[in-house]
């Protein structure tokens, strides 16, 4: 198991001097940020990211993320081209030593919260989700800021791709992604990559969107299309955990070894499809953290691991989910969490 941490660049202020001082982290997740969907990466731009961590005693061998383009999710006529563009990224990461490439495959809107600064009774702020809240909102005149909302496309631009989704059901999205997996992983596997796909998050349809990475059954069906080692998971316990019927503590064994990316948080339901973003000890809220981890690392788990969405605490303020403290605190707990199980075993 690797401990690493989100980083967002250079304009990132939780900065690699800092992200370097948390004991036993090993790497930055990364990416190359200015480059559109659908682009291919500069080797340049690779190399640089690769140099920054390393000069600062950090590896480089997990991407979060190359982005799936619109294009592909709808199966239209710039698929092919755009597939061929990622395929190349693949390539020249895999080149420079990246081991792992975390993506998702949700339509539109990536992560979707209603309150980005929810009050905590000890003073702290974070991420919450009411889903009454969220489908009282028209995603075309919202003013809610969210990643994936308002801030990738203009209104006119939304509207136009929501409009595109209308003919796209769960069935016509798992086509696509199978067309996207039977093109990517044999790539994959020559350039010594192992391709994790995020659940979506919520796991459950949006605004009449199709939302397929969600449960057991759909994890086990998505790991079937292309059957290969390459061919992978990203374990977010704070997305698949969203559903009070997800058993992560099952699923994190069942698919242990198919799971390259392990995103470590917690979260408390405050009722169906209803839940708030909390420290990432197991008595912080719903998730048994602890049975979880064992359950990994008795499967056979042996891949990377971060700790995810963060609260502000300590006075802190920057990019929401993603600032230092908690998340140094999380990392901290989830390492001690994998020493403990490892030696009682």
């Amino acid at each position: 198991m690797k401990m690493t941490f989100r980083w967002y660049g250079d304009n990132d202020p939780v900065t690699l001097e800092k992200i370097r001082q948390i004991p036993k982290m090993t790497g930055i997740v990364s990416a190359v940020y200015d480059v559109p969907a659908g682009g291919i990466w500069s080797e340049e731009s690779i190399y640089q990211l690769k140099k920054k961590a390393e000069d600062n005693g950090l590896e480089f061998e997990v991407v979060e993320s190359v982005p799936v383009p619109e294009d592909i999710k709808l199966g239209n006529e710039k698929a092919p081209q755009l597939i061929e563009n990622y395929c190349e990224n693949v390539r020249r990461l895999g080149k420079a030593g990246v081991k792992c490439i975390c993506y998702n495959f949700m339509p539109v809107f990536d992560w979707l919260r209603s309150e980005l600064e929810y009050q905590h009774e000890d003073g702290s702020n974070g991420l919450a989700y009411d889903d009454e809240t969220v489908l009282s909102m028209n995603p075309l005149t919202s003013e809610l800021s969210l990643p994936g909302w308002d801030e990738s496309y203009s209104k006119d631009e939304l509207k136009e791709l929501l409009n595109k989704y209308k003919d796209i059901d769960e069935e016509k999205l798992w086509e696509n992604l199978e067309t996207f997996l039977k093109a990517v992983i044999p790539v994959a596997e020559e350039s010594g990559v192992k391709m994790a796909i995020h659940p979506d998050d919520p796991p459950w349809g949006i605004f009449g969107l199709p939302r397929i990475i969600t449960t057991e059954k759909n994890l086990e069906r998505f790991l079937k299309l292309v059957d290969s080692p390459a061919n992978g998971l990203t374990f977010c316990t704070g997305s698949l955990g969203a559903d009070v019927n997800n058993d992560l503590v099952k699923m994190a064994k069942k698919f242990a070894k198919r799971i390259h990316f392990a995103h470590l948080r917690n979260i408390r339901h405050t009722d169906e499809k209803c839940f708030m973003e909390t420290g990432h000890p197991t008595e912080c809220g719903s998730l048994d953290m602890y049975n979880i981890a064992k359950s990994l690392l008795d499967g056979g788990f042996d891949g990377y691991v971060r700790p995810d969405h963060g609260r502000m605490i300590w006075g802190e303020t920057g990019r929401y989910g993603y600032g230092l403290y908690d998340r140094a605190l999380g990392a901290m707990y989830l390492t001690g969490l994998f020493e403990g199980i490892e030696k009682t075993k």
